[in-house]
Order: C-alpha cells, then sequence, then structure tokens
C-alpha cells in the first residue's frame, strides 16, 4: 500500500453540514467525481444530472444504534461501544475510556472475566477477545437486553474530531428502515447522509432506480485500523432481481458506500449473479478479488485505512483512487461521517 494520506485538522466536519449556517440540508455538501484519473468538482444536489436514467444506487437499509453506553469497572469510569449481536445471544464489544472532553479514547486490554455495571443497572462481563487480532473487541455477555439498554442509555458512538454530541437523528440516513429484531449498525453508513427524500424523488424522476440491501456495521475503531470483521447482512430477492435486470440492459450498478459494496458482492457467485442472500459476511474486496457487480462508488472521505483503500482501488483503481484524495486535500474537503463526498464512476 503506498498511497499515506494525512488530513489537516481543519478539514475534519465537526457537526453536521445543516449545523453549519442558516438554509442548510443535508444535501449542502460538496462532491467529488472521479472518472479515472479525471476528477471534477460539484455540489451535491448536481447529483441527478451526473447520474443516467437507467443507473441504480444500492442503499444499505440499516438503521443507526445508539451504541455507546457509560459504565464503570470498579471505580472507573468506561465507555462500551457495542458492536455486533453474535448469533448465540453474546455481543462484540469495545471498552473505551472517557477522554474528559465528551469523547473517548482506546482503552488498554482488559482481561478476561472484567465485569462493567452499565448505566441502568445492567452487567457486562468480558468473556473472550472476538479474535487473534487483539483484544479491541470481546466478546461478552450482558444481563439485560440489549437493545432495551441501548434505548435507554445509549448515545451514537462519535470520535474526537467531532464538536459535541448530536441526537441520534443526525446520525440515521433516508434509506434507514427499522429492523424486525431492533438490530442495527454500530456506526452510521454515512455515505448515505447526504441524500434528501427531495433528492430521491429527483432521482427518481430522472430514472434512476434504488436497489435497498442491509448490512449491520460494527465498530471502527478510530485508532486501529483492522480488516471488517464479521458483519449481518441482507440482499433480499427484489433487489437481486433488480440488480441483474439493470446490468442487463446496460445499466450502471452503484453502490452508495462501502457497506453496500461488501453487501451485494457477498451475494454474488462467480459467474457475477447477484442471488437473494442473508447471513454473515467475512468479505474483504481487494483488487486482487476485484468486484464483479459494482461499476461505481459513493463514498465519504476517510482516512485511507487499509481494507477501505483496497476496496476502491478494487472499483477504480489505484491512479485514480490517489489522484482523487489528492484532488480533495487541495480542493479543502471536508472528512468522516458529516463531511463531503466523492463519486467514483466508471471512465
Amino acid at each position: 500500500m503506498t498511497l499515506t494520506v494525512r488530513v489537516p485538522e481543519e478539514l475534519s466536519a465537526r457537526v453536521p453540514v445543516e449545523q453549519r449556517g442558516p438554509g442548510l440540508d443535508r444535501d449542502s455538501v460538496r462532491l467529488l467525481v472521479s472518472r479515472g484519473t479525471e476528477v471534477s468538482h460539484h455540489a451535491f444536489v448536481e447529483l441527478p444530472r451526473l447520474l443516467r436514467a437507467g443507473d441504480l444506487l444500492v442503499v444499505n437499509t440499516s438503521p443507526t444504534l445508539a451504541a455507546a453506553v457509560g459504565g464503570w469497572t470498579g471505580h472507573a469510569r468506561v465507555v462500551v461501544h457495542f458492536s455486533t449481536r453474535g448469533d448465540d445471544g453474546r455481543w462484540a464489544v469495545e471498552l473505551r475510556d472517557p477522554d474528559g472532553h465528551g469523547t473517548t479514547r482506546a482503552r488498554a486490554g482488559a482481561p478476561a472475566g472484567t465485569e462493567v455495571r452499565l448505566a441502568g443497572g445492567a452487567r457486562l462481563v468480558l468473556e473472550e477477545p472476538l479474535d487473534g487480532r487483539g483484544e479491541r473487541l470481546w466478546w461478552a455477555r450482558v444481563s439485560r437486553d440489549v437493545f432495551a439498554v441501548l434505548r435507554e442509555h445509549g448515545r451514537a458512538i462519535r470520535y474526537a474530531y467531532t464538536e459535541r454530541d448530536q441526537p441520534l437523528s443526525a446520525y440515521q440516513t433516508v434509506f434507514a428502515l427499522p429492523s424486525p429484531d431492533g438490530a442495527g449498525s454500530a456506526e452510521m453508513p454515512s455515505a448515505g447522509r447526504p441524500f434528501t427524500a427531495r433528492m430521491v424523488a429527483e432521482l427518481v424522476r430522472r430514472g434512476v432506480q434504488f436497489a435497498p440491501v442491509t448490512l449491520h456495521t460494527g465498530v471502527a475503531s478510530a485508532e486501529a485500523h483492522e480488516p471488517p470483521y464479521p458483519e449481518r447482512y441482507v440482499v433480499p430477492e427484489p433487489s437481486a432481481r433488480l440488480i441483474g435486470a439493470v446490468r442487463a440492459g446496460g445499466g450502471r450498478v452503484i453502490a452508495v458506500g462501502t457497506t453496500a459494496v461488501r453487501a451485494v458482492e457477498s451475494a454474488a457467485g462467480a459467474d457475477g449473479v447477484v442471488r437473494a442472500r442473508a447471513g454473515w459476511t467475512d468479505l474483504v474486496v481487494t483488487p486482487e478479488r476485484g468486484v464483479r457487480v459494482v461499476d461505481g462508488l459513493l463514498t465519504g472521505l476517510h482516512e485511507p485505512e487499509a481494507s477501505h483503500l483496497l476496496m476502491l482501488e478494487a472499483v477504480a483503481g489505484r491512479a485514480a483512487i490517489g489522484r482523487g484524495y489528492e484532488e480533495a486535500l487541495r480542493g479543502r474537503y471536508l472528512w468522516h461521517e458529516f463531511g463531503d463526498v466523492h463519486l467514483v464512476l466508471p471512465q
């Protein structure tokens, strides 16, 4: 991996765009467009005219959970980030230390058997590390229904580059749908955030279609750039059929976010056909594996940790992504989940 990017602190989007001035809405962000190494600069509201009738946007319907809950180990305060619920009822969690400024910092690993008293009286016990990569994420058992704990005492996960806590509604996209079992994403599928109902209606009016899929994202530590852990996903039958029809008709399949890429590529066979699927995916999309379905990608601007970069390079190639990141920095685009967005289209 040769692409290294240092994002100046002042380019971190500290609050949602609609809080930056009067008359602004979610779609008031900027849009960088890459077609190979050719780059152009736009407002996100121009998206409908940058796409074509017959294009298909694959969108993630996972809602964002209030996945951060305060607690105590002994007399020490901690914050628990709830990541993913396992099939056995345990939860993958990350323990973090309050940083004194309303956010958290990475915490040294705790031993198995560590008990956390959560807000509201629930008790959490660490049982074993999630896997052999380290001891950031642990499988834990909780004495109460976790979704109830999150509803009553949780808040959205946020990191130190943001200015203040936001209501959970600031972390829901227009595509978010409640899950029947209460499941959702620990962190917002943020590429969909700039869309408004008005924008969706305009895209549909122009002949752009939408294929909903679901992938519940786990926590992505701001400090540790591991490949993604296994995550739950669903590609429903109507979306699988629509993707096939659009591809057969010569339309472009454009994923809204890396989570949508991971879901739809997980449901694609070696023949490139997407079939209805549900379960867990541990797929890491790399240039070597390539993409079988996705022609383009709309994504936020994030520090280029390895797995994110590999996926972008699988879609567009290293030269295009390197040029795009260079232009984003030169153009003073804003980064992270409340920031500007990057549309990668085929040449």
